[in-house]
């Protein structure tokens, strides 16, 4: 086996120098002076509809696009307020059958008019001169200046600018909330500049009681969304019940007789944190746990709510003693125990409350298990606010969560993951059989349509093989996502605490360790990126025709890259196929709906050539010259707006190596960073990255590209194991003093 390498080298920065064009739209397209008024009047009623609403004095206006929009064809003169652009004012983002994006903004009447204003001089422009309409070879020459635009009320790049808009929008109107609610709801208003408290006491609805999440996000009982939604169904941009009932694992209770296990005192061992029900003192690790009921003194527990919380405490401290078959080699960790729920239904708000409470205050774990998931099913247009919390708290606080991705019970199937299992930064885990295949009681993603959601899957029980685990009464046998969650968070913790990798490459050495060269176990909504390894050697080595190594590094401009990577070549040809994982945790922002992440980083890796990077998946996303791409596309096949991407070859034995473009035979990877908003959410961002190559002869030319990498300027090490168990003990030694 080949240990793991780690490269330590330098990515270079360098901004975006390219400048966008003269606006133009897409060939085959057209845009006639017919749907320019149908625009118009689509306005028109907009205002009409606002001028009877004296509660907010600006106006949301929601715009219905043709199809799942790219930001670059977002609207840029339509809807422009002032000085701020378009995309500074939208407030939300959903989508509609298709899928087509819905795109909210909050802008002033005079905006609206404005726009009125420029489609109707277009329209004229459209029937006085191009006998009505427009394709992109006409608005091309309008462009260049071999057509002459005889109107003085529109420039020639205003002109432009106007059709393009045109061209993607199918109608504008106003989204109303009438969504039926039969509980106490987490509701989330649009931000209209405005005080939300204010608003809710000018409807008659006393605010001194409510509580809120953030500024625009409140608890209301089930008659104040009803009063909302009867007197500003405008306002509301999302609404989930606030009480959840757990997602119950299909367990058996059923004892299992084998003598009591004993457990030495805890020592050096590394910390995980543990938010869950109740758990019970009483079982024989209990030592190993550090306990805290996070739940108001007053609420009366029942036996049944220490079982979950316990059971998923007992596999995170000692799980191989009783499952010796799935034996990590991670040895046993300390557990730090919330209680935040009750084994039945749970408070949204209180939960959130609580995790963020716990998260802040414990600021040296680094790695959390969260088993706890709703029966219902995620929104598609929009993230929970579990999740939404999971996503802030990660990138404040530099730490990973390993989510459960919730079970299907005894629904019918197929179901949507339930939330906190939405949680785009998180690790979500979904459970197999003894066989490698979904388990029946498995959900699936994906989140948002496009968020790829579950990460990994490993063993959680089922009908043929179940899971062993101590309860309060002793050990039980059990199936569930709960219950494959706590093994991968053993694993990210060991990676992270005892080998030293930051949480980006232990997540992305995780992911890559799932993926076989042939292909996925089993469907991506299913089973994730694949099945992580039992054992934590083969998550760090690899078969010798393999080279593997792990680096990182941090966006400070647009592209961020190194074209320095020296592959060993045989014969004048590359050898080998290859497969990089990237992963980072940009920042999130729900109030923009199904344009949850605020950060991009667009991903390019492959062979040198003439012109640059020849990608191994051939992305061509910001890449110079003409490439078509629809957004739909871009997301499906490349991950756009993932934080998680992977890139590469799938073996075949019909493959043959590559001759190089150059005699060095270098290899190279650049990531643009992109920004969805016009923040800098995206500076500084870290990212983690591994790369994999596999032989096709396969040779061990392992030794030849630690020498050809060190030559080029890499400091390169190899990820030995008992190295850094022992420099990990060392660490933890409580050094005394004499006095």
């Amino acid at each position: 086996m080949n240990q793991t390498l780690r490269l330590k080298g330098e990515f270079n920065q360098k901004p975006n120098s390219s400048r966008p064009g003269p606006s133009t739209i897409p060939a085959g397209a057209q845009v006639t002076a017919d749907h320019l008024r149908k625009l118009v009047d689509d306005l028109a009623r907009i205002l009409d509809y606002w001028s009877g609403v004296s509660l907010v004095e600006t106006p949301l206006v929601s715009v219905y696009y043709k199809r799942v929009i790219a930001k670059s064809n977002r609207l840029g003169k339509l809807l422009a307020d002032g000085r701020r652009r378009p995309n500074d004012t939208i407030v939300g983002a959903k989508y509609a059958e298709g899928p087509k994006h819905v795109i909210t903004h909050c802008v002033s009447k005079a905006s609206i008019r404005r726009s009125v204003d420029l489609l109707l001089a277009c329209a004229h422009v459209l029937e006085g001169e191009f006998n009505g309409w427009i394709d992109k070879e006409k608005l091309d020459r309008v462009n260049s200046g071999e057509i002459k635009l005889r109107t003085s009320e529109l420039s020639k790049s205003l002109f432009a600018n106007i059709v393009k808009d045109a061209c993607y929008v199918e109608r504008f109107g106003v989204e109303l909330s009438r969504e039926d609610v039969d509980d106490r709801s987490v509701v989330t208003f649009y931000d209209t500049g405005m005080d939300t408290r204010e608003l809710l006491r000018r409807i008659g609805i006393d605010d001194f009681a409510i509580r809120s999440i953030d500024p625009n996000t409140m608890l209301l009982s089930k008659d104040q969304v009803k009063r909302v939604q009867h007197e500003a169904p405008y306002l509301i941009a999302m609404t989930v019940s606030d009480f959840a009932r757990l997602s119950h694992d299909d367990f058996f209770e059923r004892r299992d007789d084998v003598a009591p296990l004993s457990i030495p005192s805890p020592s050096t061992e590394p910390v995980i944190g543990v938010i869950d029900t109740m758990f019970d003192e009483r079982v024989y690790f209990s030592e190993w746990v550090e306990f805290r009921n996070m739940l108001d003194e007053d609420i009366e527990l029942q036996p049944k709510d220490f079982e979950h919380g316990t059971e998923v405490s007992s596999l995170i401290v000692d799980g191989p003693s009783f499952n010796p078959d799935l034996d990590d080699g991670c040895g046993r960790f300390q557990v730090r125990h919330f209680g935040v729920a009750t084994q039945g239904r749970f408070s949204s708000f209180e939960v959130v409350r609580m995790i963020e409470e716990v998260v802040s205050g414990n600021q040296d774990i680094k790695v959390w298990n969260l088993s706890l998931g709703a029966e219902a099913e995620v929104h598609p247009n929009f993230i929970s606010p579990e999740a939404a919390a999971l996503d802030r708290l990660q990138c404040e606080y530099d730490v990973q969560f390993v989510v459960a991705g919730t079970n299907l019970g005894r629904q019918e199937g197929p179901r949507r993951i339930g939330a906190p299992a939405d949680s785009v930064n998180s690790i979500v885990v979904n459970a197999v059989d003894a066989d490698g295949r979904p388990a029946r009681y498995h959900r699936t993603g994906p989140v948002l349509k496009f968020f790829s959601k579950p990460d990994v899957s490993c063993f959680g029980g089922d009908a043929g093989k179940l899971m062993r685990v101590c309860s309060p009464t002793g050990a039980q046998f059990v199936r569930g996502t709960s219950y494959a969650a706590p093994w991968i968070a053993r694993k990210m913790a060991y990676l992270i605490q005892v080998m030293g990798f930051s949480r980006e490459e232990a997540k992305a050495l995780l992911i890559d360790s799932a993926t076989h060269w042939e292909g996925r176990e089993g469907p991506l909504e299913a089973v994730g990126f694949g099945i992580v390894p039992v054992r934590i050697a083969d998550v760090l080595d690899v078969p010798d025709g393999e080279i593997r190594f792990v680096t990182s590094g941090v966006s400070e401009a647009y592209d961020t890259y190194n074209y320095d990577l020296p592959v060993p070549l045989h014969k004048g040809k590359h050898p080998y196929i290859a497969r990089a994982t990237l992963c980072y945790f940009p920042h999130c922002s729900r109030n923009q709906g199904v344009d949850y992440t605020n950060t991009e980083m667009d991903f390019h890796f492959g062979r040198l050539c003439e012109s640059g990077i020849q990608p191994v998946d051939n992305n061509m996303q910001g890449e110079e010259g003409l490439h078509v791409l629809y957004e739909e596309t871009a997301r499906g096949e490349f991950g756009k707006w993932n934080n998680v991407k992977q890139v590469g070859e799938v073996f075949s034995e019909r493959l043959r190596p590559r001759k190089a473009y150059f005699e060095s035979g270098l290899w190279g990877m650049s990531l643009k960073t992109k920004e969805r908003l016009n923040g800098h959410d995206g500076d500084g961002m870290r990212f983690g990255l591994v790369v994999r190559f596999k032989a096709l002869d396969g040779e061990n030319r392992i030794e030849e590209f630690i020498q050809r990498c060190s030559l080029r300027g890499w400091l390169v090490s190899k990820v030995d194991v008992e190295s850094r168990i022992e420099v990990f003990v060392k660490t933890q030694e409580e050094i005394e003093f004499e006095e």
